[in-house]
């Protein structure tokens, strides 16, 4: 998934995205609850997600519909995940207009297990129990409350890759050939420094990467802890591995060797197929993305390869169900199915949504995507997951890692020095901990 998902954050715009803000917290899904009831007993579930989680796009809304004739699929869908979960603490306040299946992506998951878990509906009263054992264990423990109640099930990880255009390194007189690449850019370090080499003989108007934000967000999915710690306590800004992410980041910027681009904004979209940058750290959801913005004359160009580490984890959700939804049972065999072994298959094979079901997982370790030269990504992106680290997830996971994206995008775009956007991320994060 994803993040605009920032996949999974945000991805493409589907019903409700294209909403004002304004609109989108007034509701996008029903008043009432959620689904209803249509002419010949048909029940409409309302699924509410952000960012593109590969559903209707795989078919997945279809074939349900077609094995369970009384059912109707409404999908409303969110471009950026900020916005989204906006929307979504309102109508939780409010306690109306929510979907019967709400996503969560992964740094908000703490902040429903930990404080609403009473909005919440129990998967296990549902039958979750009995499915729960084919995930990834860490998946499903950091949706558990103390008390033992499932809150979601597991859609997607995001081990992480590097995917780059192979004409475009040509051009500027680097390897293009997986293995060479990745022992190059084994190190972030070694990444960054490719870049220079890239950008000294670049096809004009093509950097070497998207953004500060991409690269940073990437680092610091490679660290088991991160914003907090085990104890809870925490540590965005002492932890000596975030800052060393965000320095990193900011050398890129200012060493001209990034795009300068907004991640999900319409100019990134574009940027895909018109050759602004030539490679971006690629969580595995990414790959989905990369396709349907290039389109079919960026198949055979695009490539992937191990990137810096070999590892990270960058996104990933969950699908929850409000208490609010009057057709309980109804969303949980829809989640139970979204979720299960051959429905994350096929989400991998077709929008590249790399498993959380350890049974799909060892179905995709030998798929090859011909789009990306035949890359193996099934290898690729397992590998990194092998090497995942188990993260520390905090209440205010997400809240924290905007701020310090937003930061450095003043750094890249508006030329504020790295020590005022390092304090502004500080003060915003404060104030949005305060809340």
């Amino acid at each position: 998934m994803r993040t605009a998902r920032t996949r999974r954050t945000g991805i493409v715009a589907l019903g409700c995205t294209v909403l004002t803000a304004t609109a989108l917290l007034s509701g996008c899904g029903s008043s009432s609850g959620g689904s209803s009831a249509n002419g010949g007993g048909k029940i409409t579930l309302t699924i509410d997600l952000f960012g593109t989680f590969g559903y209707k796009e795989a078919g997945l809304y279809a074939e349900y519909e077609k094995l369970h004739p009384n059912i109707v699929i409404k999908e409303t869908d969110t471009e950026n995940e900020a916005d989204y979960w906006q929307a979504l603490q309102t109508h939780l306040a409010a306690d109306s207009g929510l979907g019967d299946i709400q996503g969560v992506e992964v740094g908000r998951i703490a902040t429903v297990v930990r404080q609403e878990a009473s909005d919440f509906t129990d998967l296990n009263t549902l039958g979750a129990s009995s499915v729960t054992r084919n995930f990834l264990p860490w998946k499903i423990k950091v949706a558990t409350t103390p008390s033992g109640a499932v809150l979601g099930l597991g859609t997607d990880i995001g081990p992480e890759a590097i995917c780059y255009r192979s004409d475009l390194l040509k051009q500027a007189g680097l390897p293009t050939d997986r293995a060479a690449l990745a022992q190059k850019w084994s190190t972030w370090t070694g990444y960054v420094g490719l870049g220079k080499q890239y950008q000294a003989h670049a096809p004009a108007h093509s950097a070497w990467t998207d953004s500060a934000t991409g690269l940073f967000t990437a680092m610091t999915g490679q660290q088991a802890v991160r914003y907090y710690d085990q104890s809870g306590k925490p540590v965005y800004g002492s932890n000596p591995l975030v800052k060393s992410a965000w320095d990193t980041s900011v050398e890129a910027a200012r060493a001209g060797i990034t795009a300068k681009l907004t991640q999900w904004s319409p100019q990134w979209n574009q940027a895909f197929s018109t050759g602004a940058f030539a490679t971006l750290p690629c969580p595995a959801w990414m790959t989905g993305y990369i396709k349907g913005q290039a389109g079919a004359a960026g198949k055979g160009r695009w490539d992937i390869a191990p990137g810096p580490g070999a590892t990270g984890n960058w996104g990933g959700s969950y699908l929850a169900i409000p208490k609010t939804s009057p057709h309980q049972k109804q969303a949980y065999d829809l989640i139970a199915w979204l979720t299960a072994k051959d429905q994350q298959v096929t989400l991998f094979e077709k929008e590249g949504n790399f498993p959380s079901n350890t049974q799909a997982i060892g179905a995709v370790q030998n798929y090859t995507d011909p789009y990306f030269n035949n890359a193996p990504v099934g290898q690729i992106f397992g590998d990194s997951a092998k090497n995942m680290p188990v993260q520390v997830l905090g209440v205010h996971d997400g809240d924290v890692n905007t701020a310090l994206t937003n930061a450095l995008s003043e750094v890249e775009q508006k030329g504020v020095s790295p020590q005022q956007a390092w304090q502004n991320a500080m003060n915003n994060i404060a104030n949005a901990v305060a809340q």
